[in-house]
């Protein structure tokens, strides 16, 4: 905002009726911060009866569903988008196009699967690898621990680097199983072992302290015969529990990042 040439207020959330107070007395055209607090501070407002200048919004640090940003314009706030960390900095940024977040030209982003580090194919979810070369504070393969997916094609607006489809949720996924946990680099380490698997998932299921785990593993054409046992054999090396392995077809696994999913449901 300041090599904008903007004059930047600091604020920061609490202090809801002084920060409406500043907002009365200083003006500001536009608003920085999670979009929660936007909404608290827009709710507070209507509540006092006090107009707001604000008209313009960049959010982050949270998720910005359509209907937060709807809801937002109807109460004459426009707000965009964008993903960022405290160690890297600006990520990636939404356009006027609302059609994914455009990647920031200032590093290398890469979405691999869960657990491996190995890039997936276009359009798959998983995990959000970033490089930056900042000379001050240089990272390579910087793993965010977020989930996203690559857009094909570039931004209708014209802008021409990669474009990602945002937060998706997080790929740092684990499970406790029988006392013990499993972590998504294990299963990748079993799938690892067997080029006939493509892709994975582990899936936890049972009552309490009956656990069951089953991996289900997609394939190409037909399954070689003894692979299901050696998948098991491995599975248990790697993750010292016992799981049953279970074929599917190739592409019938969601296409949502998980590596383990846990069905179990705790009261």
């Amino acid at each position: 905002a300041e090599a904008l040439g903007c004059t930047v207020f600091a604020g920061g959330v609490g202090n809801t009726e002084l920060q409406l107070q500043a907002m009365a007395e200083l003006r500001p055209h536009a608003y920085v911060g999670t979009p929660s607090f936007l909404k608290i501070l827009l709710d507070k407002a209507a509540e006092q009866g006090q107009p707001l200048s604000v008209r313009k919004a960049l959010v982050s640090g949270e998720a910005f569903p359509a209907a937060l940003r709807d809801w937002c314009v109807e109460r004459g706030v426009t707000g965009f988008q964008c993903y960022a960390t405290a160690d890297l900095g600006l990520i990636a940024y939404e356009t006027s196009a609302r059609q994914g977040l455009v990647v920031d030209e200032g590093v290398i982003v890469e979405i691999v699967r869960p657990g491996t580090g190995d890039p997936v194919p276009e359009g798959e979810v998983g995990e959000v690898v970033v490089t930056t070369l900042n000379p001050d504070y240089p990272l390579i393969r910087f793993g965010t621990g977020d989930l996203s997916a690559v857009l094909p094609g570039s931004c209708p607006t014209g802008r021409t680097n990669l474009r990602i489809k945002g937060w998706m949720g997080r790929a740092d996924q684990s499970a406790k199983v029988r006392g013990m946990f499993v972590h998504a680099g294990q299963v990748a380490e079993v799938l690892r072992r067997f080029p006939q698997a493509r892709r994975g998932r582990l899936v936890v299921e049972g009552e309490m302290a009956q656990d069951r785990m089953t991996l289900r593993v997609e394939t190409d054409g037909a399954v070689p015969e003894g692979l299901a046992d050696q998948l098991a054999v491995a599975l248990r090396e790697v993750t010292k529990l016992r799981g049953e392995v279970a074929f599917v077809a190739a592409g019938a696994l969601p296409n949502d990042g998980k590596v383990i999913e846990d069905l179990r449901k705790f009261d």
